[in-house]
């Protein structure tokens, strides 16, 4: 049975609890988005809560709910990321004790960051190969303990705490003297966007809400086109903070009872273009933003998205997190540049003579364009040998004129497309 839903009134009592806890994150105007979708954008910074995300503030909620019977049993739950070290966190604050399990494929970057923000109340277990592995291990505690297992995000106390960053947001735009046209919200299981609809359908009604999802993940549009929550049959987990398999119970009824009250759409967001925000970000705007971080500012690069917001426009974007690995920058530059039309890669059967690389660097390759991978097998006995070859080049435009040239040289060439199998061998 699906608990009751959250209300504004939750929300504000979360808000009361937090407020000690975890200070107000800051909005600031976007100047680098402003001039390029023509809105007036403005960024709310999750990124920069003491967790470095929104997850703690859910979390919260949650522990300061329990009984005095519930705190002495304990918390459980299961995360490879951001849920962790909210609960870590919160249970630090709220001296409740924790065991939380994690994969073993969360990096170690993130599993020192849960112990150091839980301290001597966490107790972090590492379980299984995936996710569910370790979402299992934690039911199976909770069984046997009797501890209370804290949801990522189908729970009304989570979705109360994230609903507290509408709230913030509507307080911080009315000190400014304005109030928002629209907001461009991450998904992935759905407690930020219920939460923050919660708040907007009362008291900003009519508004425009953009539920921004990974390409890969999109299971929000699914339920909704559904009429319930389904199951995705694949999930790509490159945008870890928002690949979910199926929205929570709750959450999807909070959303869709919300819908009437405001301008809801959803989009699907292309891995490739999240890495060229989370690029953008760090370089110009020098936010380091995770890649569910960078989620909903690199929907207003969208066709459809600009399509829906009035030049002019004051757009609230959520970025939603900033813990992002320094390992994974080589893998979403490779993703940004292939998104971008610049890094392309080819099949080609080379002739097993003298010379025959060096025609294709002069006769072929443009005089800017520069070879990033060469893996070339030489076969016994066989007049051709095939190589992978990387490709990157200065402009995306340039790519039609290489085309030409593949086509009239000796050389079998087949382009590598995007979604192919073997783009697993280059892009990890």
């Amino acid at each position: 049975m699906t608990a009751p839903l959250p209300t504004t009134a939750d929300v504000d009592r979360a808000a009361e609890l937090l407020a000690p806890v975890i200070p107000p994150t800051p909005l600031q105007r976007a100047d680098r988005l402003s001039a390029l979708t023509g809105l007036d954008v403005w960024l709310k910074r999750e990124d920069l809560t003491p967790v470095r995300s929104y997850k703690a503030r859910g979390a919260f909620t949650v522990l300061a709910g329990l009984s005095e019977e519930e705190r002495l049993r304990g918390v459980t739950c299961a995360s490879a990321g951001n849920h962790a070290q909210g609960v870590a966190f919160a249970c630090a604050r709220a001296g409740v004790r924790a065991t939380i399990f994690l994969p073993r494929t969360t990096p170690r970057q993130k599993r020192d960051r849960v112990a150091a923000l839980g301290g001597d109340v966490v107790d972090v277990v590492i379980a299984g190969e995936a996710y569910d592995d370790a979402a299992v291990a934690a039911a199976e505690f909770a069984a046997a303990s009797g501890a209370t297992v804290i949801p990522a995000f189908d729970h009304p106390g989570i979705v109360a705490g994230q609903g507290t960053v509408a709230a913030e947001v509507l307080a911080q735009t009315a000190a400014l003297g304005w109030v928002p046209d629209a907001f461009v919200l991450p998904v992935g299981g759905a407690g930020l966007i219920a939460g923050c609809l919660t708040v907007l359908g009362e008291r900003l009604p009519g508004t425009r809400v953009i539920a921004a999802e990974p390409a890969g993940a999109a299971s929000l549009a699914a339920a909704l086109d559904a009429g319930g929550p389904v199951e995705l049959e694949t999930v790509d987990p490159f945008v870890d903070g928002a690949s979910v398999r199926r929205v929570g119970d709750l959450t999807y009824a909070a959303v869709a009872d919300a819908r009437a009250l405001v301008d809801l759409s959803a989009v699907a967001v292309p891995e490739g273009l999240i890495c060229v925000e989370m690029l953008d970000l760090y370089q110009v705007d020098g936010i380091i933003a995770e890649p569910a971080g960078a989620l909903a500012a690199a929907a207003l690069r969208l066709d459809p998205v600009a399509d829906r917001l009035i030049p002019g426009s004051r757009v609230v974007v959520v970025v939603s997190g900033g813990n992002n690995d320094v390992s994974r920058y080589a893998d979403i530059v490779e993703r940004a540049l292939v998104h971008e039309g610049l890094k392309h890669y080819f099949l080609i059967e080379f002739p097993q003579e003298p010379g025959a690389l060096r025609r294709f660097l002069d006769e072929v390759l443009g005089p800017d364009d520069d070879i990033t991978l060469f893996e070339y097998t030489k076969r016994n006995n066989r007049e051709t040998g095939p190589a992978l070859v990387g490709v990157e080049m200065q402009r995306a435009t340039e790519l039609p004129a290489l085309l030409a040239r593949m086509e009239s040289s000796r050389l079998r060439v087949e382009k590598v497309p995007p979604d192919s199998p073997l783009f697993g061998f280059v892009l990890s």
